[in-house]
């Protein structure tokens, strides 16, 4: 067995889940077996975005995960990057 954690964050709430899963065991079976959208519900975790540290995982499905790894479980972005570094400026350029 290797432990393991699965993290999601909101803006107002995060949570990092520990588990112990068998070696050999994917990114994506991990996130399902977290039980994490118990603390957010509403979270489709069989469909969202996987990472580890950071780093987007192309075939959640297929990749081993190892032993200390932090399976991140991304959100859709709800504002463009560009237009919220633009409403910035706008903000700051108008104090």
């Amino acid at each position: 067995m290797i432990r393991v954690e699965v993290a999601y964050a909101m803006p107002d709430k995060q949570k990092i889940v520990v588990l112990d899963v068998e070696e050999g065991t994917t990114v994506k079976d991990v996130v399902m077996q977290s039980n994490i959208e118990t603390f957010f519900p509403g979270l489709d975790k069989a469909s969202a975005k996987l990472g580890i540290f950071g780093k987007s995982v192309r075939k959640p499905a297929e990749q081993e995960i190892k032993a200390g790894e932090r399976v991140e479980i991304y959100r859709e972005l709800t504002v463009d990057p560009k237009k919220a570094r633009a409403n910035r400026a706008a903000k700051n350029a108008d104090e």
